[in-house]
């Protein structure tokens, strides 16, 4: 076959082409496996002329096609030459000539599409789309890129190995579908699939809390697009969805604080070095947590060898240091807030942040930084005190369980265990599916040790002059790692609908492109449907997005724990019917009347916030181990790890309050005393008894167990 020959048949369009070039690549190959006339056959092929603006892509593509068949060939055809003509070169290096093929409108209608679909995907990340729902889209943008300049566009790097073998290994695993995608993912997650930290991180993979609790944790919280990590150490970026659920929490504990009599206020976030020094044992409690600032200002280093430097002359006289709490600044304000016994009681309360200087974090559950509010009260008594510590715990206990579901163990903590400063620690603990405790909740009576630090006294209607006493109690964003590590399970967050910010999404299916008179009847019926649930006070989500596919909507909220998914399409809508799905308690679709939906919505819902309590409830009661000696628990928990599922729980058992043997039991087997139960506790359940590590006669009931 002549140049000149191929270059008159290139004028019949890409459809010759292709034909003339699969004849080739039948030629050549026959010619490589025969042994014979190699060059030949080669230099036929790579001669021909690729001319055609419109065949261009299908004669690279089958160049490509031999090169790799040579490569696969190689034992048969390493003595080839295989040093193609300039016509050869050009069919595969076709950027250029591709491009200035292209007229002005094409390139400048292409250019538009892409900038179009490009802005799509960022709109569709920065809304915390996951992986699935904008992998489509990026498949696009590749096929219009590679219509506009191919060599943009770079061809996936085939996997070595025997194509035939890889081909019966995907039929083994049905096709390689999801079940193949899964273990890829996994590979990942395990480090096995050398992409490193960024690949794991951007895995929609969530790993079976069965194989590693803490990983499936971290993945929830990915793949939920609750937070992500920040480029501060210990620090982390709360996304809306997780920032969402902590203003529900946050508005419902609220309503509750104020109904006590409590005011909101703000304090500093810079708190005097000197004011921690004034209570000894607040000080020496969070001492090694504090994070200082020296100096008030920064400069260039004159060396020019570090950048900016913490100016020498700008040093400050009193570091301050940065909230870890506030009892010591509040306390100093309430100074001249009290004078006399009718300035009492005074309970303020401040939602803010802290910073408490963490070596190893988990995100929620311990960082250096969190979100949370302090209540801080001062009484005339120390019973108006007690009573007001006693019942913020009782608060913290309701809130946990009406709108998270999540029960928990009212109690007092163990000398060794209160809050530094405090005479009495209040606490609820709540217990995770892998058996750990999660200390969920404080509330402390102070006494009146920062009053006399500070020097807070009143006047009494007798005239004299007397010490005032103090509470402090506070939760923090732990809630939502509690929330989490309660309800959600391998397939992504499970939601209580009270804490939900969506709880119900309804996924409307498009009706046919031309029958406008099911798209009227459909949007009639979301619109209808949708006023009709938030009458009834529900939070409501239409995803309409008609970028996204139904399945990868589907996946997308069911990761998000949505509590009740809605479909409804051109058939339901004919039906008077819609599609209920919840996320959890009942595993199959429910059709439910339209008229009717709203109603069905609200029950669904209050049935699902109950079984998940029950749920809950259930695995506190299971897990919590009665009538356990010393070596029975020690041998149970010395390697109960957090990654471990389903964990072994907690032991209630007789005890005689000793720190030193609880720091002896501390290093045995890790377990520490999560509290002494206040129900078993004043029914006088350790009567009689005797404790069970020192055969000493028991003055609690106590808690022990693994914790966060």
């Amino acid at each position: 076959m002549t140049t000149t020959a191929a270059s008159q048949r290139s004028s019949r369009g890409s459809g010759g082409i292709l034909l003339r070039l699969a004849t080739m690549s039948v030629a050549v190959m026959a010619a490589i496996v025969g042994r014979s006339s190699r060059r030949v056959a080669v230099q036929a092929f790579t001669s021909s002329s690729v001319a055609s603006t419109h065949g261009r892509a299908a004669s690279a593509a089958i160049a490509r096609s031999l090169v790799a068949q040579r490569h696969d060939l190689g034992g048969v055809v390493g003595s080839i030459m295989f040093t193609p003509p300039s016509s050869y070169s050009s069919a595969l290096c076709m950027s250029t000539a591709s491009s200035t093929a292209l007229s002005s409108e094409e390139r400048a209608a292409l250019e538009s599409q892409i900038k179009a679909k490009g802005d799509e995907i960022r709109s569709l990340k920065d809304g915390g789309a996951d992986k699935a729902a904008v992998a489509p889209l990026v498949d696009e943008l590749l096929t219009l890129k590679a219509k506009l300049d191919p060599d943009s566009v770079k061809p996936k790097k085939k996997k070595k190995g025997n194509n035939q073998q890889q081909q019966q290994q995907k039929k083994k695993k049905g096709g390689g579908g999801g079940k193949q995608q899964q273990q890829k993912q996994k590979q990942k997650q395990k480090g096995g699939g050398g992409g490193g930290g960024n690949e794991d991180a951007e895995s929609d993979y969530i790993t079976p809390r069965s194989e590693n609790y803490s990983k499936w944790y971290n993945d929830i919280i990915r793949n939920a697009g609750l937070a992500e990590s920040s480029p501060v150490r210990g620090c982390m970026v709360i996304k809306p969805w997780g920032m969402s659920l902590w203003d529900l929490v946050r508005t419902d504990l609220d309503m509750r604080i104020k109904s006590h009599g409590v005011e909101n206020a703000y304090f500093p976030v810079l708190i005097p070095k000197s004011f921690l020094s004034k209570e000894a044992e607040h000080v020496d409690g969070f001492a090694k947590e504090c994070a200082v600032v020296t100096h008030h200002r920064l400069t260039a280093d004159p060396s020019g060898e570090k950048g900016l430097i913490a100016d020498p002359e700008a040093e400050l006289e009193d570091p301050l240091i940065i909230r870890p709490t506030s009892e010591t600044m509040i306390w100093n304000t309430f100074k001249k807030w009290i004078v006399s016994h009718r300035d009492l009681p005074l309970k303020i309360n401040q939602w803010a942040n802290v910073m408490r200087w963490e070596m190893r974090t988990r995100p929620f559950l311990r960082t250096s930084e969190f979100l949370w509010q302090e209540g801080h009260t001062a009484h005339e008594t120390s019973d108006g005190a007690l009573d007001d510590a006693k019942t913020m715990m009782h608060e913290y206990a309701s809130l946990c369980e009406d709108m998270l579901a999540m029960p928990v163990v009212k109690g007092v903590k163990s000398p060794s265990e209160r809050f530094a400063g405090a005479e009495e620690t209040f606490t609820i603990e709540a217990l995770m599916q892998n058996g750990w405790a999660l200390q969920s909740g404080t509330s402390h009576f102070l006494g009146q040790s920062f009053g006399k630090a500070f020097d807070v006294t009143f006047q009494d209607a007798e005239g004299k002059q007397q010490d005032v006493w103090g509470t402090s109690w506070g939760v923090s964003t732990r809630l939502l790692g509690a929330l989490i590590m309660t309800h959600s399970d391998d397939a992504g967050l499970v939601l209580p609908p009270k804490v939900a910010p969506v709880q119900v999404v309804i996924v409307p299916i498009a009706a046919k492109k031309n029958d406008e008179e099911a798209k009227a009847a459909l949007a009639k019926s979301l619109d209808d449907l949708t006023a009709g649930l938030k009458a009834k006070g529900l939070r409501v989500k239409v995803d309409d997005r008609d970028y996204v596919r139904n399945g990868a909507k589907y996946f997308e909220w069911e990761r998000k724990g949505v509590p009740l998914r809605i479909e409804l399409g051109p058939r339901d809508v004919a039906n008077g019917v819609c599609v209920f799905k919840y996320r959890g308690g009942k595993e199959e679709k429910e059709s439910i009347n339209l008229e009717e939906a709203a109603s069905a919505a609200v029950a669904g819902l209050d049935d699902f916030q109950s079984h998940l309590l029950e749920a809950a409830k259930e695995r506190l009661a299971g897990g919590i181990t009665l009538g356990a000696t010393y070596d029975q628990m020690k041998e149970a928990l010395i390697d109960d790890e957090a990654g471990a599922y389903p964990g072994m729980g907690l032991y209630l058992v007789p005890w005689k309050c000793d720190a030193e043997n609880e720091d002896k039991i501390k290093e045995e087997c890790k377990a520490t005393i999560r509290c002494y139960p206040l129900d078993v506790n004043e029914a006088g359940m350790a009567e009689g008894k005797k404790c069970f590590y020192s055969g000493e006669d028991a003055t609690h009931m106590a808690l022990f167990g693994r914790a966060f």
